[in-house]
């Protein structure tokens, strides 16, 4: 497990090389009101700093996932294109779209890419196709604060039987069983989970209704079927668990290190229990098949994997946009920000964030989509 501090390092450094690059040269398009003067007037990195940033302001509204990527993204765009001012309230996925549809922000942040009703309401809202774009691997921790208790393992049945409260104290027979030789007392097992609508949720109960669909019978939703006590947001379900002996949640990566909590390995059949690393999680990324044609780059992942160290419990957080904005403005100012957040620079710090960065393959289809903005 990560550590706070690692995190708090990692956000420095992170911040630090998008400062250095976060209007960089992969946008020269042009149109933009830039903060540095004509885009022909000087050479090198000044001209694409120039041609990259935007003056004015963009909204955005959404996932709590992608909330320490997306913030640090900002603060370091801001800081190298002065007269960008961006916004993002981390509200959760299902109030990101609503927003979004009710053209109340410009772009959304979702754990889930729009359903089909959802895409239509986009449709109308900005005139054009809304994209899908893939810009944070966001693993899920099943993260769990059990004195004495640092190395436990799971697997889907155990954890669904867990999340629907059939599993109820921490030495249940079928836990022990996966966990020989650990020293688990019978202290209640205390279940948290998101009050809000989540793409998080929707991703978890993705993962145990395909790896486990005897244990857990619900349909996936961004609403929570399972049992426990309800907590707003990443932050809350991550906090409650802090502070409770025999607390488990399902969170983020990025809230587990902030938090100081433990990690269960996955036990995915595969012969080794499986830790989430971003190596581990980047493999289920690359496995994943995008179902969304053109630049729409919804992915659809395999939460049953048995595939070798493949870590099965992830999210891909999107940023939902326009294809074609009524404001031409709007269109470059996205196009800047999603360029930076999108590079070499910015997803390589983001595992220190607690991030799997998106696989080259991926990565570079979202930057041709992000190209094609307007």
């Amino acid at each position: 497990m990560r550590t706070s501090r690692a995190l708090a390092v990692g956000a420095v450094a992170l911040t630090g090389a998008l400062a250095l690059s976060a209007c960089g040269s992969d946008n020269n398009n042009g149109g933009a009101s830039g903060s540095g003067g004509a885009g022909g007037a000087s050479t090198g990195g000044a001209s694409a700093a120039a041609a990259s940033c935007f003056s004015g302001k963009l909204n955005g509204e959404g996932s709590t996932a992608q909330k320490n990527a997306i913030e640090a993204a900002i603060k370091a765009y801001q800081t190298a294109c002065s007269d960008a001012t961006i916004n993002y309230n981390a509200t959760g996925s299902g109030a990101g779209i609503k927003q979004f549809t009710g053209k109340q922000v410009d772009f959304a942040g979702s754990d889930s890419a729009l359903k089909t009703d959802e895409a239509a309401a986009a449709k109308t809202a900005c005139g054009s196709d809304a994209w899908n774009l893939p810009m944070v691997a966001g693993p899920i921790a099943i993260a769990y604060n059990v004195k004495g208790v640092t190395n436990l393992v799971l697997n889907a049945d155990v954890a669904a039987k867990i999340f629907n409260g059939v599993v109820t104290t921490w030495n249940d027979p079928a836990i022990t069983a996966l966990n020989s030789g650990a020293s688990l007392s019978a202290t209640p097992i205390k279940v948290f989970f998101r009050s809000d609508e989540s793409g998080t949720t929707e991703n978890f109960t993705n993962y145990l209704k395909a790896a486990a669909p005897s244990a857990w019978t619900a349909a996936p939703a961004k609403k929570w079927t399972g049992q426990g006590e309800g907590k707003e947001k990443s932050a809350g379900v991550s906090s409650a668990v802090a502070s409770t002996d025999g607390g488990i949640t399902y969170t983020e990566w990025s809230y587990v290190a902030q938090n100081k909590l433990s990690m269960a390995k996955i036990d995915t059949g595969s012969g080794t229990p499986v830790e989430l690393t971003g190596a581990t999680a980047g493999k289920a990324i690359v496995a994943a098949k995008q179902v969304g044609t053109g630049n729409d780059l919804s992915l659809k992942l395999d939460y049953a994997t048995k595939q070798a160290g493949t870590y099965p419990i992830v999210l891909v957080t999107y940023n939902i946009v326009c294809s074609k904005y009524a404001d031409a403005a709007k269109g470059t100012a996205v196009k800047g920000f999603l360029t930076s957040f999108a590079s070499d620079s910015t997803q390589s710090g983001l595992e220190e964030l607690g991030y799997a960065p998106l696989p080259k393959e991926v990565q570079s289809k979202v930057l041709t989509a992000v190209g094609a903005v307007s």
